[in-house]
């Protein structure tokens, strides 16, 4: 329905786990009719941040993730990024992002979710494990992805599209819908997903409707 109307379209995401090919490449399987550039990731918001400040990242990534990055200096490291990656939230990974961050560089994180829906129920998120960071070293994480409002600011750009004039639909309340309407946007919650009995009421902002799923948004 969506495809029929006059509308600029943007699939904008958190996830972390892939490079956006990938990504394009599951949801094409999924069977969402969607351009490369139509998705616009945590992971792209992270990249331009890092060549805007002349950042050397040590990459707290998934494998999959990497592709996004190729051509970042990750020499001698000056910043620390992280995104969502269970195989490197381990002792020693930590202890030496600590130790970087300890000695000055600059605590970058993809995004602060709390959690994510995996198959097999909810999982922890990235934000947890940046808290780990923030509070061992006494410092506060630069954050990139949802729910930061430059974000989906930059989500827009080249869309000919102001944040009035845009809509938000998504299924966590704080991450999409309430950081889309600080941004100035008008957001929709479905209960789908992540959304739990509730959500709509735990933000502030509250969304501007809320919805049984994202056919019923549209």
């Amino acid at each position: 329905r969506l495809r029929k109307l006059p509308l600029s379209i943007r699939f904008v995401t958190n996830t972390t786990k892939e490079c956006r090919r990938d990504l394009h490449a599951r949801l094409t399987r999924l069977g969402f009719a969607l351009e490369p550039d139509e998705i616009f990731t945590s992971l792209s918001a992270a990249r331009s941040l890092l060549e805007v400040r002349g950042l050397r990242p040590l990459l707290m990534l998934e494998d999959s993730a990497l592709e996004d990055f190729q051509g970042v200096n990750t020499a001698e490291p000056n910043a620390v990024l992280v995104g969502l990656a269970p195989e490197r939230f381990h002792y020693e990974a930590m202890n030496e992002a600590f130790r970087l961050v300890l000695e000055g560089a600059q605590l970058v994180a993809v995004h602060k979710a709390r959690y994510y829906r995996r198959a097999d129920g909810l999982a922890l998120g990235p934000g947890p494990f940046v808290a780990a960071l923030e509070y061992a070293a006494g410092v506060q994480a630069l954050a990139v992805g949802k729910p930061e409002g430059p974000f989906f600011l930059e989500a827009l750009r080249g869309l000919d599209c102001e944040p009035q004039q845009a809509v938000m639909i998504g299924d966590d309340a704080r991450d999409d819908v309430a950081g889309a309407q600080r941004a100035g946007m008008r957001g929709i919650l479905v209960k789908t997903g992540k959304y739990r009995d509730g959500d709509e009421s735990r933000v502030d902002p509250g969304p501007h409707l809320t919805c049984p799923s994202f056919s019923d948004a549209v």
